[in-house]
């Protein structure tokens, strides 16, 4: 199968690598790029002692650019919102790294279960913008106390016009692959796609989430198609699904 991913570059080539393992085609379109604040996330640590929590490996790639961690940082429990990104937090060090499915309720949920972890202390969460609000909407529901720092922001890409009528127009893709509601009203918000409606029509749109599901235009929520879990490898399941 044609398949367009539209994560950010770094973590789309990797998708195309397990894709191109798969037998499918994969056809990069980031929509988004990450700008890191390195700053921001050490001082962040530097005045905080308890768990760290992320919900992007993004928030990792924003600590590392500024230099090697203290041994202290490395030792503190991080809470990561897949396997996915706590491999990420292991690869750069951290030695106490706990994930959750996928799902930041499912992440606060996680951290409530294990009280001693906290330690007493606030959690420090290494944020970016924009996000979505469930992670932050639990931990207040679970009065888990908790400081929200954004260390990155994903900045708009505009793809040009020709390379979209390559990847949607000249020769059809098979499915689409949507892992944020923030992307997903980008893709559908471009003029071309906008101007060019029925191109989506015959296209399979694998959401990550039924959030993510509910930013797709209502003529098309009958192509629309999300795993059990909220993790990548369960959503590639789905291509083969058909």
């Amino acid at each position: 199968m044609r398949v367009i991913v539209t994560r950010p570059r770094r973590q789309g080539e990797r998708t195309a690598t397990r894709l191109a393992e798969l037998g499918h085609e994969a056809l990069l379109l980031p929509l988004t790029r990450p700008v890191h604040d390195p700053k921001v996330a050490r001082d962040a640590l530097a005045i905080s002692e308890g768990a760290i929590a992320v919900t992007s490996a993004e928030a990792i790639h924003a600590l590392q650019a500024i230099g090697p961690f203290a041994s202290a940082d490395l030792s503190r429990p991080l809470f990561a919102v897949g396997m996915a990104t706590a491999s990420e937090a292991e690869k750069a060090g951290f030695r106490s790294a706990y994930h959750a499915d996928g799902n930041g309720v499912r992440l606060a949920d996680l951290i409530s279960d294990n009280p001693a972890l906290l330690g007493g202390r606030s959690l420090t969460y290494l944020a970016g913008s924009p996000r979505a609000d469930g992670f932050e909407t639990r931990l207040m529901e679970l009065g888990i106390p908790f400081e929200t720092v954004e260390c990155y922001r994903m900045e708009d890409i505009e793809p040009e016009e020709e390379e979209l009528r390559k990847l949607l127009f000249d020769r059809a893709a098979d499915a689409i692959l949507l892992y944020s509601k923030h992307t997903t009203e980008r893709f559908f918000s471009l003029p071309f796609v906008e101007s060019h409606r029925p191109i989506a029509a015959g296209t399979r749109l694998l959401c990550l989430s039924e959030a993510i599901a509910a930013a797709v235009p209502n003529f098309l929520h009958s192509n629309v198609e999300i795993p059990a879990t909220p993790d990548e490898e369960s959503l590639l399941t789905l291509l083969d699904a058909a």
